[in-house]
């Protein structure tokens, strides 16, 4: 079920007063579900795959919605449903009301993690889902061993919506992609270093700028269309222009397509030592002074209070610290 801010559910509509307030009770909490899934989806068959009901069943919950509100909520446009001013202005209430039910039910005043079987939800890139949460779990394996851990990556269109929504209990991304509507904290910072295959007689000990654009390179590239990677955006900025001859869709993939070729790879410091440790490749200053990464954790800010996200995010900063040394 996916969950939002808090308003005074008084304001669902910005009309409510007594009179309705009573009328209110009488309306059954799931059709909120149903009415967000709706709302959101702007399509019966989705919003019906999404909360777990058939076409039908979901259809019927839109006429008894339709009914209660005296609206239509959504309306047929062309191929289209569009929701109508009444439903346009219920979407984010209702997000919010439904966060605020799951904070409250998922709330406990304490958290032990030697007897909690909590399941905490993260999404991440895979290069913190490698650095960072390698030593996360190792720990929770033992101080909280029943505790379950879902990592997520946030190759998504719009990973911010998820946290919006309460679908996950945490991003962690860098801090310059965060947004201000939710609390966060720093965990670690780390530089792009450069990595070529042992075996590989194009690239010295050191790389010189021209001799870093002219040769081949293997980078990571989420989605197309999307905004490029820190070091390919901060490259164009400066412009230059490098010749990327693979394009991956992982920061671990990188390593990998590196090996035995003459390409060279730009990534994260930290995962390049760890891949070092693993992998015929060695690290080569970057000629290029790429700005320094900062990964942070966020959190929904209805869940500031929940002992077990503060607890999580504890334990994150204990592994991340742990990388500094």
């Amino acid at each position: 079920m996916p969950v939002m801010r808090l308003r005074d559910t008084l304001t669902l509509t910005g009309q409510w007063h007594a009179g309705n307030l009573m009328h209110f009770r009488h309306l059954d909490l799931n059709l909120l579900v149903a009415l967000y899934a709706l709302l959101d989806e702007k399509n019966i068959t989705q919003a019906g795959k999404r909360v777990h009901l058939t076409q039908s069943a979901m259809s019927g919950a839109l006429a008894r919605l339709r009914q209660y509100f005296s609206d239509d909520l959504l309306i047929q446009v062309g191929r289209k449903m569009v929701p109508t001013p009444l439903g346009e202005s219920l979407i984010e209430p209702v997000r919010e009301i439904l966060i605020k039910i799951k904070t409250t039910i998922e709330t406990r005043p304490g958290f032990d993690p030697l007897s909690s079987t909590r399941r905490f939800s993260l999404m991440m890139s895979d290069f913190c889902a490698t650095v960072l949460m390698l030593d996360v779990t190792r720990r929770a394996e033992k101080l909280a061993p029943h505790v379950t851990f879902e990592i997520l990556s946030n190759n998504v269109e719009d990973p911010w919506e998820a946290l919006d929504r309460a679908d996950v209990d945490a991003l962690v991304m860098p801090a310059n992609l965060l947004r201000p509507e939710h609390p966060q904290e720093m965990l670690f910072e780390d530089n792009f270093v450069c990595i070529a295959w042992t075996g590989n007689d194009a690239v010295g000990e050191t790389l010189a700028l021209e001799q870093y654009l002219d040769l081949g390179h293997v980078t990571c590239q989420f989605n197309r269309g999307r905004t490029p990677m820190a070091d390919e955006w901060f490259l164009q900025h400066h412009g230059h222009s490098r010749r990327i001859e693979v394009f991956t869709t992982t920061f671990n993939a990188v390593p990998l397509h590196v090996v035995n070729t003459r390409r060279i790879g730009t990534i994260h410091g930290r995962l390049a030592k760890y891949y070092a440790s693993i992998l015929p490749i060695r690290l080569l200053k970057s000629p290029v002074a790429f700005p320094v990464v900062v990964e942070a954790v966020q959190w929904h800010k209805l869940s500031d209070g929940d002992p077990g996200i503060a607890w999580l995010r504890q334990l994150l900063k204990d592994s991340a610290a742990q990388l500094a040394m």
